[in-house]
């Protein structure tokens, strides 16, 4: 009885904390979406657990400073093709790090897991003395092309290739006559797709995020994207915090249902290959 009883508390404290970390992650959430319809005012005198009234007024004052809805569909023009380009083509590149034997793999491999340690901000110079030459600014494509050679994508399949694709699959398609690329499409691909899908997912969540690079490389305000136009708000009307919350709570709302509907992908993802 005393063991039966011990298994039961362990359980319960085991519970209670994933209630408590529930309560962490939706929490930040749920106060956003609250302060969205509530005017400045409440927002800095009291605490609101409650939605307000003020969400029309709000909405009124956020489209007089800036045009979210396009904004908003111009990080879906980034991040959509960005997210796909990454998805194929780093599964693409893992392929051959994984499959393939040539001169070099072993020092390429290792300028892919270099290039993972060095920080994003300290390329920013450089990164706009390119698109300057490449007369890319004002342009989608520096943040979209990008996503053909995305390092962590590569390092994350190439190991889940390496160990759920076995080589005789491989010679199996070459013998009926598939070409590799084909074999990659018709064979690989589906069967890393857990894989690919929880990479696409973290780079959907990145690219949508992404504030310093659109900043740098976009003058056109017509062309900001999403984070820039929060930023806008914040910066320039520091006492609409209802205006910025409301922004705040549309920009989350990609990543919610992206989130919700491929979720178990990260899972399946992230234990792919782990059971033979």
């Amino acid at each position: 009885m005393m063991t039966k009883s011990k298994q039961y508390a362990g359980k319960a404290l085991i519970y209670l904390f994933l209630v408590l970390l529930l309560a962490l992650s939706i929490v930040p959430f749920y106060l956003v979406i609250v302060n969205a319809t509530h005017s400045s005012f409440d927002i800095v005198t009291r605490l609101n657990l409650l939605p307000g009234k003020s969400v029309a007024d709000n909405y009124a004052t956020m489209q007089s400073h800036v045009n979210i809805w396009r904004g908003f569909a111009n990080s879906l023009l980034i991040a959509v093709p960005y997210t796909a380009f990454t998805g194929y083509f780093g599964a693409l590149t893992a392929f051959g790090f994984a499959k393939y034997r040539f001169r070099g793999k072993k020092i390429l491999f290792a300028l892919v897991l270099f290039s993972m340690m060095i920080p994003a901000q300290v390329g920013i110079i450089g990164f706009y003395q390119l698109n300057l030459k490449l007369h890319l600014l004002n342009s989608y494509l520096p943040f979209i092309l990008p996503g053909i050679a995305n390092a962590t994508a590569v390092f994350f399949l190439r190991g889940i290739i390496a160990q759920s694709i076995p080589d005789s699959m491989l010679e199996a398609a070459r013998l009926e006559g598939c070409s590799e690329i084909g074999t990659f499409n018709r064979i690989v691909l589906p069967c890393v797709m857990p894989g690919v899908a929880t990479m696409c997912i973290f780079n959907f969540v990145a690219s949508w995020n992404n504030y310093m690079g659109p900043l740098i490389i976009m003058s056109d305000s017509k062309m900001y994207t999403l984070p820039v136009m929060i930023a806008a708000i914040k910066g320039l009307y520091l006492s609409n915090y209802g205006a910025m919350y409301l922004a705040i709570a549309i920009s989350v709302v990609p990543i919610i249902v992206v989130y919700s509907i491929f979720s178990r992908y990260i899972i399946n993802g992230l234990t792919a290959g782990a059971e033979k």
